[in-house]
């Protein structure tokens, strides 16, 4: 139902269970609000951007569980089961998601900066983030598919689209009829921080291989995608995810499965939460 009301929301928890598990694991401490004396995960500049659709529909699987059977299940199974559910409903690959994860105790804002990718990261910084979590080239550019869906903030890309050097007013490597689009939807964007545009813009609602034939077209919004089709080291799987979809689709779930048991909490190690925004002894975080 959420899905189909807010069309973002797959992308939207699909960011989310990837910032949580790429910070401490798949521990749902991202999902833990500040308090007047802890700045939480989720307020850190890397999640600000983050956005409410994802949280929202985690809580409301939450609430739906705890009056069915209490204390039973943790948000942090709720975030990689929900994930892999709205990834197969608008059109991605179906694959098995583990369970038994617990709740992280705490969260901290400062423990989140150099453990997730920025789009104005260079392919090396990217590659060493991904390989720091065990995640090899070809599982960093299949999961960067995940953009084949949700969108980014135009301040995220807008040095590519305005004044972007002395010699040209856009990055050279973006297709320029589209880099004219781009300027006419950002046109606001130092006023309107909402402004956004979709990170695949052939088909921007579906789970498919769109994204890597675009970003062969110029058509990437941002950076850090566009530079996947030039890199020596990651070109070879843009063209390969391109032609092949079945590939990126077998590669996608490989690397999702690996994602999502990133140091899971077991045992005494976390707690099943009763709410997802907040510890059950809030005292001792």
């Amino acid at each position: 139902d959420k899905q189909l009301a807010a069309p973002t929301t797959a992308a939207a928890t699909l960011r989310l269970f990837f910032h949580d598990c790429m910070v401490g694991g798949c521990d749902a401490s991202l999902l833990i609000s500040s308090t007047s004396s802890n700045n939480a995960e989720r307020d850190a500049d890397d999640n600000r951007s983050l956005p409410g659709d994802g949280f929202d529909v985690i809580v409301r699987a939450k609430t739906a569980l705890e009056l069915r059977c209490p204390g039973i299940v943790s948000c942090a199974d709720i975030l990689a089961v929900a994930t892999r559910d709205l990834v197969t409903m608008v059109g991605g690959p179906f694959y098995d998601v583990r369970l038994g994860r617990k709740d992280s105790f705490t969260s901290h804002a400062i423990d989140v900066k150099g453990h997730l990718a920025t789009p104005n990261m260079s392919i090396t910084e990217i590659i060493n983030i991904f390989a720091s979590r065990g995640l090899d080239v070809k599982d960093m550019v299949a999961l960067s598919g995940a953009h084949t869906i949700g969108f980014s903030h135009c301040s995220q890309f807008s040095h590519r689209i305005f004044n972007f050097s002395t010699s040209s007013q856009f990055d050279p490597s973006l297709n320029p009829k589209f880099a004219r689009e781009l300027q006419k939807l950002c046109a606001n964007y130092t006023k309107d921080e909402e402004m956004s545009a979709f990170n695949d813009v052939m088909t921007p609602g579906k789970f498919d291989n769109m994204y890597y034939s675009n970003l062969q077209k110029g058509l990437g919004v941002l950076v850090s995608d566009q530079a996947l089709a030039s890199d020596p080291r990651t070109k070879p799987f843009v063209d390969l995810y391109a032609a092949n979809q079945t590939a990126f689709f077998r590669d996608f779930a490989h690397a999702m499965e690996k994602v999502s048991v990133f140091s899971v909490k077991t045992g005494k190690k976390g707690e099943v939460r009763h709410r997802c925004d907040a510890s059950n002894n809030p005292q001792a975080s």
